[in-house]
């Protein structure tokens, strides 16, 4: 698969991606404003009841007064309405016409209570004098009376919170009255603020000034007395609260979605990644068997010539250069299937002591021939007083010959290589260090990758599979050991070992 069609297909992901969560936000703010809109509709709703409630309560006390006094003036208890001059509800007194006294309603009722149920005619005169009733309810007596003697602040505070539930609402909220012939709040949150001890959070004070939650109170001809209003610092928990549980579902699936897409883009580039190796890897085995195969090719035709089979020194020789071809080839499959046992994890080591510093003595007069094939030096500094382990003296030795097989080999002209030990906690450090071609940052985080090579363009004059730090980083992690490498792009490589001194 090419690059652009992964990247096409990653981009096809992310914009599906995006836009499902677009959407989820869409219908999520829709909801929010939907229910902030039936939100504001309760609370008006109560508010408007609760102005009715008030006015119907104003008018049932005016016309149980007018009852009263009514029904009083038909026993002759008190004179007629054409004696008295007003009867004014709101303002609780009346005037006698005759001499001009005022005397308080309360005070008229203690003296003449009815102690009978008013006639039957009484009630029809009532009844029938109904143009007398309602101008006595209508009197403009009761606008002229103050919003504060108007309002029964029990009866209030019982009305708005019997409304609020009525209409769902169930949250906290402060309340005002707000009279506007005196131009302040006359009651908040159950007090008057008449009172000098009452004491009006300014934040409270400000949010309710700010409301958009306010109804007008008593609204005649001649406008309104005040306004109601309320404010409810908990609105937006409520007006969320039937969301938590749709947000939580949408975040939980839309972070599973971004997961496994995450995941799936890892996968292809890893896949991407391993199938580029592998190319690499069948490249790297073609030409690694080809020179040997086409050598034997050439030393099998040679001895079969007329000219070479009676000579026994030359027939040698080429049956030998057959010989050491054929080890090699044998040599690099060997490779390839000790890493598939590895990775199967179905090789055991053969554990014994073994002394690193004899290890890698024999794995440095192995190499120095090679290196001093490229005027190269090797040298040993080998400080570990106790360098004997417990290990597999096979697989540790093949360990070292690698490491110092990559340093000749990434040092192309004139290899420097040096390898120290020295005792730390619980075990030998090794550290192999030339001065090649090292590697930049990208480089080291896959060295340890099977097939992995440092790119070298499309030549191959530096042999291998890319089977042998991935062999070497499996090698150690059975022993219990440790590996890390230090490089900068070119200016050599070092690798740093560390093995316990038991398994």
């Amino acid at each position: 698969m090419s690059k652009k069609v992964i990247w096409t297909i990653i981009g096809l992901m992310t914009m599906a991606v995006v836009g499902v969560v677009w959407l989820q936000m869409n219908l999520i703010r829709t909801s929010i404003l939907v229910n902030e809109e039936k939100f504001d509709a309760n609370v008006f709703t109560s508010l408007n009841a609760v102005v009715r409630n008030l006015e119907e309560e104003e008018d049932r006390q005016a016309f149980l007064h007018y009852e009263n006094g009514y029904a009083n003036i038909r026993r002759g208890n008190i004179p007629a309405p054409g004696n008295i001059k007003e009867i004014n509800i709101g303002l609780s007194y009346a005037k006698d016409k005759t001499n001009g006294e005022t005397i308080l309603l309360d005070q008229l009722r203690a003296q003449f209570t009815a102690t009978e149920p008013i006639c039957n005619n009484c009630k029809k005169e009532i009844n029938n004098n109904n143009q007398m009733r309602m101008a006595y309810l209508n009197s403009n007596s009761l606008a002229q009376l103050p919003l504060k003697d108007r309002i029964n602040i029990d009866y209030l505070k019982e009305t708005i919170q019997r409304q609020l539930n009525n209409n769902g609402v169930k949250t906290n909220y402060h309340y005002g009255v707000y009279a506007k012939k005196e131009g302040k709040f006359i009651i908040m949150d159950d007090k008057f603020t008449m009172n000098e001890s009452m004491n009006v959070s300014t934040e409270v004070l400000n949010n309710i000034n700010a409301t958009k939650y306010k109804v007008f109170l008593y609204p005649d001809k001649k406008g309104s007395s005040g306004m109601l209003m309320m404010y409810f610092p908990d609105k937006t928990r409520v007006v969320w609260s039937s969301m938590w549980g749709n947000l939580l579902g949408i975040a939980s699936f839309t972070t599973i979605i971004l997961l496994c897409f995450a995941y799936t883009v890892n996968v292809i580039f890893r896949q991407k990644k391993i199938s580029e190796m592998k190319t690499d890897f069948i490249n790297n085995m073609t030409h690694e068997f080809k020179t040997p195969i086409a050598t034997i090719s050439l030393a099998a035709d040679s001895i079969t010539s007329p000219r070479i089979v009676n000579q026994a020194e030359k027939v040698s020789r080429f049956a030998n250069i057959i010989k050491q071809e054929n080890k090699r080839m044998n040599s690099q499959v060997e490779k390839v299937l000790q890493m598939a046992v590895i990775d199967k994890e179905e090789f055991s080591l053969k554990l014994a002591d073994v002394d690193l510093s004899e290890v890698i003595k024999t794995a440095v007069e192995n190499i120095t021939l090679q290196v001093e094939k490229k005027s190269g030096t090797v040298s040993m500094d080998l400080n570990a007083d106790n360098s004997m382990i417990k290990g597999d003296y096979t697989h540790i030795s093949n360990v070292i010959n690698n490491l110092l097989d990559n340093a000749n080999k990434y040092s192309p002209e004139k290899p420097e290589i040096s390898i120290s030990t020295r005792n730390v906690a619980n075990g030998v450090e090794v550290i192999i260090s030339d001065k090649g071609v090292g590697m930049d940052k990208e480089a080291r985080k896959h060295i340890f990758d099977k097939f992995y090579r440092v790119h070298t363009g499309n030549l191959h004059d530096i042999k291998g599979f890319g089977l042998g730090l991935s062999y070497v980083k499996a090698i150690m992690t059975a022993h219990k050991g440790h590996i890390d490498v230090k490089s900068e792009l070119g200016n050599g490589s070092s690798f740093i070992l560390v093995f316990p001194y038991e398994i």
